[in-house]
């Protein structure tokens, strides 16, 4: 169990952690959470759904954005693992990219 001690916005303390990692996750928990968007996308002229994901953590408060433009979207087949689906999703820095194969 991590505990955070803050002095106005920052963080001041962590406690509870066994590693530095541990106390970095805390301190980033804290501040800014940060997930990796996982989800699924229409593909055009198809009921099968194209699995993708953010290529990098999107700040939490984000996901529920990038979810409704991936629902505006659909995908063109054919797709491959690793095809880059949206660019810098919701000027988030980060993109859509495919995580599985559709022809």
């Amino acid at each position: 169990r991590l505990t955070v001690a803050f002095s106005g916005d920052e963080v001041t303390d962590v406690s509870g952690n066994f590693c530095p990692r541990g106390a970095d996750y805390a301190k980033q928990e804290a501040v800014c959470p940060m997930r990796v968007l996982t989800t699924l996308m229409r593909i055009k002229g198809t009921d099968k759904p194209l699995p993708v994901r953010t290529d990098g953590a999107i700040p939490l408060s984000r996901l529920f954005d990038c979810k409704a433009q991936l629902n505006l979207i659909e995908a063109v087949a054919p797709v491959r693992s690793g095809d880059i689906m949206i660019h810098n999703i919701c000027d988030t820095g980060h993109n859509i990219i495919a995580t599985g194969d559709f022809d």
